[in-house]
């Protein structure tokens, strides 16, 4: 195994000290390191951002909808005005 860090030493030393860490285990080695390793390269920030801010926008049309209700005076006996909130009455 072949270490980033080992630089600078003299010839064969730094193949001795990789030598020394060879009880590491690598990605070749262990397949939930691999696994692992996959996520995290395949990993893009950018659309688990999009799927955020989606969710929030719905949330905060969710919740000034039920503030746009709870204002209202509305007979919910009259199925023409349970159209018209539902956005199913004819216009």
């Amino acid at each position: 195994i072949g270490l980033p860090f080992v630089t600078g030493f003299p010839l064969g030393c730094g193949s001795f000290i990789s030598s020394q860490f060879s009880f590491i285990p690598t990605a070749s080695t262990n397949p939930k390191a691999a696994l692992k390793s996959k996520i995290v390269a395949e990993f893009r920030p950018q659309s688990l951002i999009d799927e955020l801010l989606l969710y929030k926008r719905s949330e905060d049309q969710i919740e000034l909808k039920e503030k746009q209700l709870s204002t209202m005076r509305v007979d919910v006996c009259s199925t023409e005005t349970l159209k018209c909130l539902k956005g199913k009455a004819p216009r």
